[in-house]
């Protein structure tokens, strides 16, 4: 980094970054004030950043666009969602947020079937197909090949179970007895327990690992950039 050869514009963002770097590195010493700046300028600028392109990417093109230039039938097929937004308006009103509420519910119906529809067809069926592909005799290579993909096989199959089984809380109450699960299912259920931890460590793994690659980034250019202040 040369900062000789550096723009205004782009030593102005050099200095801006290395500052709100050092602003967010603060918070070592504790919570403060400059952390907090830091914090809120993120946030705002998070916040501007999806209004701008909510606006530009959804709301002008999909609905202000077509209700003011589009054709009769384009017309009719924002009054829907122009409705919406008018009714989601009211909720500004403590007095008439609850004309507002049959937006709010739709939007909530639409999320929640979208979720699910996603988890369905995104996950649990492309999951399940790739699990009965392991065992398809077709696919199955020979010699060791053989030998690793059964046992992937047959792991995946006994983790997608197991984990299952540890989510079933339904209990059988026998006579002048407590109430509990059967035991084949309580020794199923710790074992999915054992796949659900692994899958947390994993997890955790890759988010630390990620934050550690931003880490060791910020801190290369702080580094680089006290060196060419330095040069400079």
């Amino acid at each position: 980094m040369n900062l000789a050869d550096l723009s205004l514009i782009d030593l102005v963002g050099v200095i801006l970054g290395f500052t709100l770097t050092l602003m967010v590195f603060s918070y070592v010493i504790g919570d403060n004030i400059l952390f907090r700046i830091a914090i809120y300028i993120f946030i705002g600028v998070a916040s501007g950043y999806a209004a701008v392109v909510a606006c530009y990417n959804v709301i002008l093109p999909q609905l202000i666009i077509p209700a003011i230039y589009g054709s009769q039938s384009e017309r009719l097929y924002v009054l829907f969602p122009l409705l919406m937004c008018g009714l989601l308006l009211f909720k500004i009103s403590p007095r008439l947020s609850n004309i507002g509420n049959p937006a709010i519910v739709y939007l909530l119906g639409v999320g929640m079937a979208t979720a699910i529809a996603g988890a369905i067809l995104g996950t649990i069926l492309p999951q399940s197909l790739a699990t009965m592909n392991l065992f398809d005799p077709d696919t199955l290579p020979a010699g060791g090949d053989f030998i690793f993909q059964m046992f992937a096989g047959v792991s995946i199959l006994i983790g997608t179970l197991a984990t299952l089984a540890y989510f079933h809380f339904g209990v059988r109450q026998p006579i002048n007895q407590p109430a509990s699960r059967p035991r084949w299912l309580v020794v199923v259920a710790w074992i999915g327990q054992v796949f659900i931890a692994i899958t947390f460590g994993a997890l955790f793994a890759g988010v630390y690992s990620a934050a550690l690659t931003a880490l060791i980034e910020r801190v290369q250019f702080l580094r680089d950039f006290i060196f060419a202040l330095v040069a400079s």
